[in-house]
């Protein structure tokens, strides 16, 4: 998952259509789309609009959905939180879509609407993120959150042989994406004696909150040789916090996702590593998974999907694949 700082706190439904990430694949024409000719509909519900993560799952889903023949609408809040996720998600199934592709953005605030909207016999499809308890839905399908943590160690390690103090930013607990990423750096660093793990501090989603964070933490512990941002806005701010301090050749930043600010931040050498996903891949799988439930197929009721490390050596060759989509 991939996140950025928010806007405004909602749109209402009918606002929708002049967003990037609202949009319609209708079927071909003739094409409808599966068994007994039903056009089947399918909801995607990501945790915002407007960022290259989820514009790139979009991207995934449309096309995926186009090759199916049915159609796919795209409705989300402008901000990472449930409580403007939960009304868009209420009005979505009431509008009783066949499937709903949902990035929850809470593991536990969203799983009694999301248990409602499955009872009600649509097709639940957990992408990105997931639930306490993700049975309600017939598939999950997500990136190797914790493996990613851990190759973020594994970079940071990299840069800093000689081991030393390491700091993780993140966003908010209870995002299960974060909260993988994190336990599975926690549990690299606690195997290499040589690095000493100072602890995880939340930022709450803001490059500016992340930013102080940093500060105070390098003004604690000046001998922090690497930071690991579990997210693009963790990232943005961790980088400023750097700079500020005067530290930024001995500080080295390990971030989380592959977008064009991201990018341009490895090439100018804020951030020295990104562990990038593959977005439009869960969205392709995502419409798969549906579609195979709707049709009475064999259905994958989890999936993982891989990630790639890119730096300055590769983010122009074999990692230029990995950058995220800012349209499709």
């Amino acid at each position: 998952m991939m996140l950025k700082k928010p806007l405004v706190a909602m749109l209402t439904l009918g606002a929708f259509a002049a967003l990037p990430l609202t949009a319609c694949s209708s079927p071909s024409a003739g094409g409808a789309a599966a068994a007994g000719d039903k056009a089947y509909k399918i909801a995607f519900l990501p945790g915002l609009v407007g960022d290259e993560f989820y514009i790139s799952m979009k991207c995934g889903v449309e096309k995926q959905a186009k090759a199916e023949g049915v159609s796919a609408d795209t409705q989300g809040p402008q901000k990472f939180d449930p409580s403007l996720q939960r009304p868009i998600l209420d009005s979505v199934v009431a509008s009783k879509p066949d499937a709903l592709l949902i990035s929850p953005t809470d593991a536990t605030a969203l799983q009694v609407p999301i248990k409602a909207a499955a009872d009600a016999g649509i097709k639940v499809v957990l992408v990105d993120t997931t639930l306490g308890d993700p049975s309600v839905a017939v598939s999950a399908i997500a990136s190797d959150n914790k493996g990613g943590g851990a190759e973020a160690f594994a970079a940071i390690k990299k840069l800093n042989p000689a081991g030393g103090k390491v700091l993780v930013v993140s966003t908010d607990p209870g995002v299960s994406t974060l909260d993988e990423r994190v336990a599975g750096f926690e549990g690299a660093v606690k195997e290499d004696s040589a690095f000493d793990y100072v602890g995880v501090q939340y930022s709450h989603n803001d490059p500016a909150e992340a930013a102080k964070l940093v500060s105070a933490a390098l003004a604690k512990d000046p001998d922090i040789v690497g930071i690991f941002a579990g997210n693009t806005a963790s990232a943005e701010g961790s980088a400023t916090g750097v700079r500020q301090a005067g530290m930024k050749n001995q500080v080295k930043i390990v971030g989380f996702d592959a977008g064009p600010a991201q990018i341009k931040q490895l090439k100018e050498g804020t951030v020295q590593a990104l562990i990038a996903q593959q977005p439009e891949q869960i969205g392709v799988d995502g419409v798969k998974q549906a579609m195979a439930a709707l049709k009475g197929a064999e259905v994958t009721a989890k999936i993982q999907t891989k990630f790639k490390v890119i730096t300055q050596e590769n983010v122009d060759t074999d990692g230029a694949d990995y950058v995220y989509k800012s349209s499709c």
